[in-house]
């Protein structure tokens, strides 16, 4: 298939915020190979304008957001230097199409993570420290109607990262055990530990260096990873602020506001 071309439909997606339809009716036979080269393609377009790699996203890492999309396995996308934004802005949803927001830890690196073999003391050993991250996520296929490879395409439908919360050493927690609280305009509505992401985050770290080896792509220091979604996505609505909570680590904040045209 013209993995070029589909690059290019979903970046003109990206732009003019009208949604395509699914890869995976138009393409049938789009494998998670074509899937991952379609998202190289934009990645590589994007880095062609300046922008740069600042982290990785693991996305559909929890059984929440598994049974949700209908999967059984992770996906992983690119954070772009754009893309970031700091703890308590507001933020316009003028930027997305239909966004949804996930609630996580990210890891901050200070050395370089090339697999294969990689294990769960290498990621130890790689991580600098954690934060709390709100990650918005967005669909530029229409209505979310995504299978496995259109998320793959699609940068692993990332839109935003809002990074936050108090810098925190692995040594100074025990990492699955860390509990979140979700509070939406100030009320709470959900509630996570981290062992929702495969039963420890470094699991999820330690999956993606092991699967990007395949496409030879590696963890860089200075670059971080976003291990994945503790709740399912929520909808974001206009006004909405989110706040989430983690033990140990501090909160991370955003607020939502449509602007007029």
């Amino acid at each position: 298939m013209d993995t070029q071309l589909y690059a290019e439909k979903l970046q003109e997606a990206e732009e003019t915020k009208r949604p395509i339809e699914p890869l995976t009716s138009t393409v049938p036979e789009i494998s998670v190979d074509d899937a991952y080269a379609i998202q190289l393609h934009q990645i590589a377009r994007k880095q062609q304008k300046g922008k740069k790699i600042v982290g990785k996203k693991i996305g559909l890492t929890s059984k929440a957001m598994q049974q949700q999309f209908n999967v059984t396995e992770p996906d992983y996308g690119h954070i772009l230097s754009d893309m970031v934004e700091v703890d308590g802005a507001t933020i316009s949803l003028n930027h997305f199409i239909e966004p949804k927001l996930e609630f996580e830890i990210a890891f901050v690196l200070k050395k370089d993570l090339f697999g294969p073999n990689i294990t769960v003391e290498d990621v130890i050993e790689a991580t600098d420290y954690i934060v709390p991250a709100l990650e918005v996520i967005d669909s530029r296929i229409a209505g979310w109607k995504i299978r496995f490879e259109d998320t793959v395409a699609d940068n692993g439908s990332s839109a935003m990262v809002i990074i936050g919360g108090t810098p925190t050493k692995l040594s100074h927690v025990n990492l699955p055990h860390i509990g979140m609280n979700v509070y939406r305009n100030g009320e709470l509505f959900d509630s996570a530990a981290a062992a929702a992401v495969m039963g420890n985050p470094l699991h999820a770290v330690a999956w993606l260096a092991n699967k990007l080896s395949k496409y030879d792509i590696g963890l860089q220091a200075d670059e971080f990873v976003l291990a994945g979604a503790l709740t399912a996505a929520v909808t974001i609505e206009d006004g909405d602020t989110f706040t989430a909570d983690f033990a140990h680590l501090g909160a991370v904040s955003a607020t939502f506001r449509q602007e007029e045209k």
